[in-house]
């Protein structure tokens, strides 16, 4: 459970659910996770640790070039030569690793079968994809909610920037407090799940950067000093 202290109590399940539908309105829907299945999708939560899209997409474009972009040939490619495909993702001797990693994993516990896989149950896909050796938390549930529909919820660094920026934590809260905090203040609906995390990411990319743009952020209105304005006027 949410430990309560370290979360405004302001910041009740219908104003989060405001905030949502705020964004939603004024950014417009983000259609979320780029990807011709979930395969690619997959494959992208990996390659995007740790850089910028746009060299993600260079890296997918390759492997689809090479038809690459399959289990079997992901399966039977070597090592160096899938790093080599995927170098413009940076770090790709670590990603090709971990790539090979959650193919073999997906072979050997569900016949290479994605299908199969959704079966299961989020709980347990997320204990064992966390299992997988350079599979973290956010990973994890960038590939359960946005390649096998599970519901769960993306926390990531324009997450904690937001939160602690909007005075909505108090001290340090980790990945998966805050992950629970938004599972038990949003109704189970995998759109919001998707959308939400979008427009955090969108908010996040455009305007709570390390130097913030607020006066044009669509979450000016909800920083402490503009709602201590609302409550004087």
């Amino acid at each position: 459970m949410v430990t309560n202290s370290k979360f405004s109590p302001e910041l009740t399940s219908a104003r989060l659910q405001k905030i949502f539908q705020h964004l939603l309105n004024v950014i417009g829907p983000r259609h979320w996770w780029p990807g011709d299945g979930a395969l690619e999708i997959i494959i992208g939560a990996i390659l995007t640790q740790n850089t910028a899209w746009k060299n993600v997409e260079k890296a997918i474009s390759e492997l689809k070039k090479r038809n690459l972009l399959s289990i079997s040939a992901l399966d039977a490619v070597e090592l160096a030569e899938l790093a080599s495909v995927i170098r413009s993702s940076g770090y790709y001797n670590q990603k090709a690793k971990k790539i090979k990693h959650f193919i073999r994993y997906l072979i050997e516990n569900y016949g290479g079968s994605l299908q199969e896989m959704e079966k299961v149950s989020v709980e347990t896909l997320r204990q064992e994809l966390l299992q997988i050796n350079g599979i973290g938390a956010e990973t994890a549930d960038s590939i359960l909610l946005y390649a096998l529909n599970k519901p769960t919820f993306v926390i990531d660094a324009y997450t904690h920037r937001i939160f602690q920026r909007h005075q909505w934590t108090k001290g340090r809260v980790n990945y998966e407090e805050l992950r629970q905090f938004f599972l038990q203040h949003l109704p189970q609906d995998l759109y919001v799940y998707n959308e939400f995390h979008a427009l955090i990411d969108y908010v996040g990319h455009h305007f709570c950067r390390r130097e913030p743009n607020c006066e044009i952020c669509p979450l000016k209105n909800e920083l402490p000093q503009q709602n201590q304005m609302k409550e004087e006027s």
